[in-house]
């Protein structure tokens, strides 16, 4: 559950259709009234903790779930969804690309494109990128944009991503062969 304020935090635009949100009817608190359609305003919550604690490096992830109403009767698809979120030495927008690809490798996802992304005024433009295959956006990861940065009190540079694990094991590409121990080693 997070605050229906979380997504101007991330600077989503208001026609985004990320902000359809499945209210909640009997919320614990105001900031706990909706449940979340993304995963980076928790990711962005941990990071600014951990800069505003004095971490001076952090990569960190998450593996959960985003719900996507369905319309007034019905119940949310819940898309699990895996989140990274670096700063600090070594973080770059490279080494988030790398700790991707390295993700879809373990999956044996080979065939996939890289494009640039320049709309999403959560990420920096042209620091931004997409994984897609057949199309399907698998991916996005990139530079957060300075002033979401600054709304969450983040004053070093910050890199998020955030990945559909329900289209990486659509596409994945991994047998599993078991080949039992030999009987006299």
């Amino acid at each position: 559950f997070i605050s229906p304020k979380a997504y101007d935090k991330i600077a989503l635009p208001s026609d985004s259709p990320l902000r359809k949100c499945v209210v909640i009817s009997n919320p614990l608190g105001e900031d706990t009234g909706v449940m979340r359609t993304s995963m980076l305003p928790s990711m962005l919550d941990t990071l600014s903790r951990n800069y505003n604690n004095r971490n001076l490096t952090a990569y960190l992830f998450e593996n959960g779930k985003v719900y996507i109403p369905n319309g007034e009767n019905e119940l949310p698809n819940e898309d699990r969804t895996l989140s990274i979120g670096i700063y600090g030495d070594g973080a770059d927008f490279f080494t988030l690309k790398g700790k991707v690809e390295a993700i879809f490798a373990c999956a044996g996802i080979k065939d996939y494109d890289v494009e640039a992304v320049t709309d999403n005024p959560t990420y920096h433009p042209g620091r931004t990128a997409k994984f897609t295959v057949n199309g399907e956006t698998l991916a996005v990861l990139g530079e957060i944009h300075p002033d979401v940065a600054e709304n969450y009190s983040i004053g070093t540079k910050v890199y998020a991503a955030e990945i559909s694990m329900d289209g990486i094991y659509k596409y994945q590409h991994t047998k599993r062969v078991y080949k039992p121990s030999p009987r006299f080693p």
